[in-house]
């Protein structure tokens, strides 16, 4: 069975289509509906216009991709045609999420828009991971200590703009910059930018205009592949770190005195 004919019932499926109902709406016949889903015959360029059109989906999406592995129709509409796949399940209907490994972290921002290049990309098992789409990156430098260099940072998919919340820390893909991790303060009513501001405080926080933001992840969780040291987890570490959280410890800095 063709890609398309797979497609086509899966998307029925979940919309809880009938054939028939389905081909009133397309306005075609059942028994074409009928061919198609079965890969009898292959479906004309207006038939995919038209089932592009009706499921809000790329046409490239609905012939190069399987979209029986998602969990449902909830895909995620990103602008210029192009669509995220909220989730994706193992044999055993587990929730995965893809991993960008670190050799083609450069190659995401050019590939990010591709489905084929995401389709490719590393699966992982997170069962703990809350509801959304998420996805794990690599965090290179000290911008964002403790975070160590060469961890993973796992973001949930931020579909709206009016969903970022100042003092949050944020995976940007970005149009200048590429892939950065950073707090992020919310100053698009003002202003239409994100002030993008660093834990380690030797580097200094800028602003970016959020037209050239082309993909926001809210941090979920870190992945470390490095054991941390007696001398990166002394007192005052851990005082620097929660100081620049907000967090008042007076009293914990009388104790170490």
């Amino acid at each position: 069975m063709t890609l398309i004919a797979k497609n086509l019932k899966h998307l029925r499926h979940l919309k809880r289509l009938t054939q028939e109902v389905l081909a009133e709406d397309l306005q075609v016949t059942r028994s074409r509906i009928s061919s198609y889903e079965e890969g009898r015959s292959a479906p004309t360029l207006e038939f995919l216009i038209a089932v592009s059109d009706y499921f809000k989906l790329p046409i490239d999406i609905l012939l190069r991709n399987d979209l029986t592995k998602g969990q449902d129709a909830s895909f995620i509409e990103v602008g210029n045609q192009r669509v995220l796949f909220p989730i994706t399940v193992d044999s055993d209907n587990e929730n995965l999420i893809e991993v960008v490994p670190v050799k083609a972290s450069a190659g995401y921002l050019a590939g990010y828009d591709d489905p084929e290049y995401i389709e490719q990309l590393q699966k992982i098992k997170l069962p703990f991971l809350p509801t959304g789409k998420h996805r794990a990156f690599p965090i290179k430098g000290d911008s964002m200590l403790p975070m160590k260099p060469g961890a993973y940072v796992v973001g949930r998919f931020v579909e709206s703009r009016l969903d970022i919340i100042s003092g949050r820390t944020y995976v940007l893909i970005t149009k200048n910059d590429g892939m950065v991790y950073k707090r992020v303060y919310n100053h698009i009513d003002t202003q239409n930018t994100l002030r993008l501001v660093s834990d380690n405080t030797t580097y200094e926080p800028y602003d970016i205009s959020i037209e050239d933001v082309l993909e926001l992840w809210e941090f979920t969780c870190s992945i470390n592949t490095q054991e941390y040291d007696e001398q990166e987890l002394k007192i005052s570490s851990i005082i620097q770190m929660f100081n620049t959280l907000g967090v008042e410890l007076k009293a914990l800095e009388q104790l170490v005195k």
